[in-house]
């Protein structure tokens, strides 16, 4: 017996997205409007559940900021139906083996249950995500998503995923780990940059440019790139090698992540950015990126 296609939602319906990433968590409201659906609330506060994480367990200050989080994102939910509220979790929560101190208060906060999805599963919804963000065109494209403690990348065309990876390398990972107390040298720099090639070598073969027309980012680290490289004269759109180099130097002028001065990067951005900035130029090396747009579709992953 097959089962009935589900009865398109009634305009005026609400539905809400709630990305649980490993940097920042992610709020989508929206109301179905001609039979599409249009955002109405979106939101983003950084958490950093990830730099909460020590020996695969969440700290209960991790544990507390996120809940916190989510108290906040709850007074906006009141009005959609809990059926209809999603809540994925990511890299942090996939590793974290305690997890369940965190789902269980955050499904009673938030009404709903929090899924955590494999890294496969997160790149097909961040293909997706992007996919209905741009044109529709027979393209092949690489989506590339920086997160807090993966890495994501997808080959697609049109709305189809055909190849999927999720690398453990994040931007808040590597800036506890290759950046401890918050201190920049070269050779911090260096290190960061070698390990993230290291993991991108494993894919080389299937991701390299000759399998893609164009490379697409995703991330909110890739859109702090973009914004920088742009505002300082390097780029006039998107992000190239050229422009990724310009930035690499200027941030190693700086000793400290909180001195870090530039007029595009956002306080909230500042701890992670260098970190960000070298796992980006290890893909476009490894990978032979020569230049990457970034789409601004809300909350890719939900």
């Amino acid at each position: 017996m097959q089962t009935p296609p589900h009865e398109p939602l009634p305009d005026g319906s609400l539905l809400a997205a709630v990305d649980l990433g490993s940097n920042s968590f992610h709020l989508i409201i929206a109301r179905i409007e001609h039979g599409e659906m249009r955002p109405i609330e979106v939101l983003a506060e950084k958490v950093q559940l990830g730099a909460g994480l020590m020996d695969g367990m969440l700290s209960q200050q991790a544990i507390d900021r996120g809940l916190d989080c989510l108290g906040r994102f709850a007074q906006m939910l009141g009005s959609v139906d809990p059926e209809r509220i999603r809540v994925v979790g990511t890299n942090a929560l996939r590793v974290a083996r305690n997890r369940r101190e965190f789902t269980v208060p955050a499904r009673q906060i938030l009404g709903a249950p929090v899924d955590v999805i494999y890294g496969r599963e997160e790149a097909r919804l961040i293909y997706l995500g992007v996919a209905h963000s741009l044109a529709d065109d027979a393209h092949s494209r690489l989506v590339i998503d920086i997160g807090g403690g993966s890495t994501e990348l997808i080959i697609g065309q049109r709305f189809e995923p055909q190849r999927l990876e999720s690398l453990q390398i994040g931007c808040v990972s590597f800036s506890d780990n290759c950046f401890k107390g918050g201190r920049i040298s070269s050779r911090s720099y260096h290190q960061a940059y070698e390990q993230a090639r290291l993991e991108v070598s494993h894919i080389r073969y299937n991701y390299h440019a000759g399998h893609w027309a164009e490379c697409v980012g995703s991330s909110g680290t890739l859109q702090a790139i973009e914004a920088i490289v742009t505002s300082e004269g390097w780029s006039d759109s998107g992000i190239d090698r050229a422009s990724l180099r310009r930035l690499e130097q200027r941030l190693l002028q700086f000793k400290r992540f909180d001195t870090i001065k530039l007029t595009a990067l956002s306080s909230q951005r500042r701890n992670v950015i260098v970190a960000g900035v070298a796992i980006a130029s290890a893909l476009f090396d490894e990978l032979g990126i020569e230049r990457m747009r970034c789409s601004r579709g809300p909350c890719a992953k939900v």
